[in-house]
């Protein structure tokens, strides 16, 4: 399993858009940092995407981490939560 150190989460909700979030995080092993986007109408189900924080990196350690977080839904909770717990209602 990953270990994720959270470096900044936010979230913002608006009826128009819903909720939109932004966690960047760093992953124990892995050179680069990541950041996770994330939108939900209703904060149930979330699509999200997965990118490279600062720069472009190990694809092949994206591409890993990327299919932990769709088996891992506590890795994935984790993210979600971060940027929910930053949670600005506009």
């Amino acid at each position: 399993m990953a270990v994720c150190s959270i470096i900044e989460a936010s979230m913002t909700y608006t009826k128009e858009d819903g909720y939109v979030g932004k966690v960047q995080f760093s992953v124990e092993g892995h050179v680069n940092q990541y950041e996770m986007t994330l939108h939900s109408r209703k904060a149930t189900e979330w699509g999200y995407g997965l990118f490279f924080l600062n720069e472009s990196g190990n694809e092949e350690q994206l591409l890993e981490l990327e299919e932990e977080l769709e088996e891992n839904d506590e890795l994935f909770d984790q993210l979600v939560e971060a940027a929910k717990d930053k949670l600005v209602r506009l």
